[in-house]
């Protein structure tokens, strides 16, 4: 992602969160050397991204979107495998992340590729709602 995706990213973020990022979060993840934002697009438009962290050895997925009207295809999966990987060539050897407890259809898209649940955050979101925090061990890859 690059400043000139950010207008194009925030909107893409109110449609799918509840309680959406601000662009100034996404600014800020911009100039972390520890972020990146990876791009998923289609027909020149931007219709998914995830924002993670490496640290150490470790990748933190932090935000994950795919736009309502692209999902049940595969896409939100694909977009997850490519972060994998890339963290995986760059070291990372287990992945974590935190998803509301009542977002079904992601907590099983995370475990069928891999993760399991570790715990739950109660009152994790703005909301009061739990979140369920998980990881996925990443050697070979």
């Amino acid at each position: 992602m690059a400043v000139d995706d950010l207008a194009a990213v925030v909107e893409l973020e109110r449609r799918c969160h509840v309680n959406p990022w601000s662009a100034r979060l996404f600014e800020e993840e911009l100039c972390r050397p520890h972020a990146f934002i990876d791009l998923l697009c289609m027909a020149g438009r931007i219709v998914g991204y995830a924002c993670c962290w490496h640290v150490c050895d470790e990748l933190h997925i932090l935000n994950i979107a795919v736009d309502p009207a692209c999902r049940r295809r595969g896409l939100g999966g694909m977009l997850l495998e490519y972060t994998v990987r890339r963290a995986c060539q760059k070291g990372c050897e287990r992945a974590f992340l935190e998803v509301r407890a009542g977002n079904h259809g992601a907590i099983h898209m995370y475990r069928t590729r891999g993760f399991e649940t570790i715990g739950r955050r109660a009152n994790y979101y703005a909301d009061g709602e739990d979140a369920i925090l998980m990881e996925r061990k990443m050697r070979g890859d």
